[in-house]
């Protein structure tokens, strides 16, 4: 029997799950794929064990020895690719979604129509058998209600906040996005608008890679920023270098070139963009041997646009390159804007060393300047004084201790400074796959500093309109009613916000998130030794600021896996918990402490049965 001959375009992560699945048919020959570019697919090729590689998809359409299309491409390219092969009589396996919209469908369905061949779209989410029996758990009741706070997608992977900023009255969240799996990889701009930083409604994706451009190979971080009313985002494009001198990324995985790239947006809504052909900083300083460049922040400054960039200086430590330019298109490199040191770590990735900082973002607040840096697995923070474009760090340290990462802010509507902040997973890939979905948006963090220039943050007013049912605790009950109180209050749906008081007579003390049959869902946990104090949840740890006598005051959102921790405004951290509890959760003090402060709440899911409004 004469086996079909299949090539595939988009040698991304989903095509991994295509060709082995191929394989295991037995009839047909995997002859060859198609990417962007003729090195990295070479690459690919030889990883899949295939022998013909194209950088040019139309090539591949064009080889007679392929009879059958596996289209794995970025969604936006899945009807020019698709279009194309339908068109000269091949037929078509397409990855999810088929198209864009409905019209682009009807397309493609006409096409297939017309030249007598089988269009399939592989979406199979519905039968799978997980999928099914959570269905009928839900239908018959027997997950009780399910309340979602956070933002984040029913499926695929999200990552770092991306040029949010407050637009014609909305919004406006742009984030890294894969929509082919739930690991890291595809990068994309996705997009979401809120009118009030809580309820969210999914827009289309704002920004693809394009194939044989700057950005063929991702669509990183960076900012979005009013030029005389209208909005336009300069952000990192990577690409293969085309020499090794080139390369600015290299993580022991991958090696790309980094370069900064333009798009403005082509109506008030900020779905359509068009980008400048070329970068408007194509390459790093000359002579500076860097180990990133990338994440692009931008803001004005008197008569000039003024950008850095996150970076690091080879066997020297992180850096932070500063740009200023008249028009957004045309930069000067001016000096560095702080530099760190080396930690003489040993890696393969500079961002695990320290030797790279990516995500900077840079703004006045409470008379002084603040610089954030993700490094290390954390976003750390520096307050200085900025004067004649040099800036002068005086305090510092970690913006949040747990899984949080890729800061960014915007300013409200009312003008106040919001902080973003991607939360982590904590799981292994497998599990990411198996559950379809990766990544979650923090709750908007309202910034200030103390009396000490120290940062310091809690969740954003808006957030109280989540709040429902209500238990609290007064300071004047006696001891014996705080703890009956505390006994009596049960957190429904892994959806809940806390705020506790505890004044702790010893060095320790624990507040236990339980069933009530024991079965323990979260530890948060408190330790004074020699002066130093200390928050703890299960193996997360934070300093907590104030004199070892003064009380402790707690602010915690619970949502489904997410706790949202606050300690003494200055201290944050924010675990990830995927146990699932048997019934609803209870408080159990233990240790010699005087809870002095109870308010609780049941929070709202953000909409009846979605994440996301529609």
């Amino acid at each position: 029997m004469k086996k079909i001959g299949m090539g595939l375009i988009g040698p991304g992560f989903v095509a991994a799950h295509h060709l082995d699945a191929v394989r295991r048919l037995g009839d047909v020959d995997i002859v060859a794929i198609a990417g962007s570019s003729q090195q990295s697919t070479e690459k690919k090729a030889q990883a899949y064990k295939v022998d013909r590689a194209y950088g040019d998809y139309k090539a591949l359409i064009a080889d007679a020895d392929v009879q059958e299309i596996h289209n794995t491409t970025p969604n936006h390219l899945h009807l020019p690719v698709t279009l194309a092969a339908l068109q000269v009589g091949k037929h078509v396996i397409s990855d999810k979604p088929l198209a864009l919209n409905a019209e682009e469908g009807r397309k493609l369905r006409d096409a297939a129509v017309a030249a007598k061949v089988a269009h399939v779209v592989t979406f199979n989410y519905r039968g799978n058998p997980l999928i099914q029996q959570a269905r009928g758990m839900v239908a018959r009741g027997e997950t009780g209600p399910l309340s979602f706070i956070h933002g984040y997608y029913l499926q695929d992977w999200m990552n770092d906040p991306n040029g949010p900023i407050f637009f014609r009255g909305r919004y406006h969240m742009f984030h890294q996005y894969n929509p082919q799996a739930a690991v890291w990889g595809n990068m994309n701009w996705g997009h979401a608008v809120s009118s009030d930083m809580i309820h969210w409604k999914h827009e289309p994706i704002a920004l693809s890679p394009t194939p044989g451009g700057p950005d063929r190979d991702g669509v990183f971080s960076g900012s979005a920023v009013l030029d005389n009313g209208k909005a336009t985002v300069i952000y990192t494009g990577v690409a293969p270098p085309t020499s090794e001198s080139e390369a600015t990324l290299r993580d022991g995985v991958h090696t790309w070139r980094e370069a900064q790239c333009l798009a403005l947006a082509q109506d008030d809504d900020l779905r359509t963009w068009k980008k400048l052909l070329d970068p408007v900083i194509a390459a790093p300083p000359p002579g500076l041997a860097v180990t990133g460049f990338r994440d692009p922040c931008v803001w004005r400054e008197g008569n000039s646009w003024m950008l850095i960039v996150g970076s690091g200086v080879q066997h020297k430590g992180g850096a932070i390159l500063l740009y200023n330019s008249p028009d957004l298109r045309h930069w000067t490199y001016l000096h560095t804007l702080v530099e760190g040191s080396s930690a003489n770590a040993k890696g393969v990735n500079p961002v695990d060393t320290g030797e790279m900082w990516e995500c900077p973002d840079f703004f006045p607040l409470g008379g002084k300047h603040v610089l954030l840096i993700s490094t290390m697995g954390k976003v750390r923070w520096k307050v200085g004084t900025y004067a004649s474009r040099r800036f002068t760090p005086e305090k510092e340290g970690v913006v949040d201790c747990g899984a949080y990462y890729a800061a960014k802010t915007m300013l409200d509507a009312d003008g106040g400074r919001i902080l973003w902040g991607w939360i982590t997973e904590t799981r292994p890939d497998a599990d990411l796959i198996a559950a379809g979905w990766a990544g979650v948006m923090s709750l908007p963090r309202v910034l200030s500093l103390n009396s000490e220039n120290e940062l310091q943050m809690d969740v954003a007013p808006a957030a109280h309109q989540l709040r429902a049912a209500h238990t609290s605790i007064s300071r004047d009950a006696t001891a014996a009613a705080h703890q009956k109180q505390l006994e009596d209050l049960r957190l429904h749906d892994l959806a809940a916000e806390l705020i506790f008081e505890v004044r702790s007579s010893a060095d320790e003390f624990a507040i236990h998130l339980q069933c009530e049959t024991g079965e323990k869902f979260a530890t948060i946990s408190y330790a004074n030794k020699s002066g130093s104090r200390e928050l703890r949840v299960d193996t997360m740890s934070a300093p907590i600021s104030g004199e070892s006598a003064s009380p402790v005051r707690l602010h915690i959102y619970l949502d489904g896996s997410v706790l949202e921790i606050f300690a003494n405004e200055t201290t944050s951290l924010t675990k990830r918990v995927y146990q699932v509890p048997s019934g609803p959760l209870t408080l159990k003090l233990e240790g010699a402490a005087e809870l002095t402060l109870l308010e609780a709440w049941q929070m709202k899911p953000i909409s009846r049965d979605r994440l996301i409004g529609r």
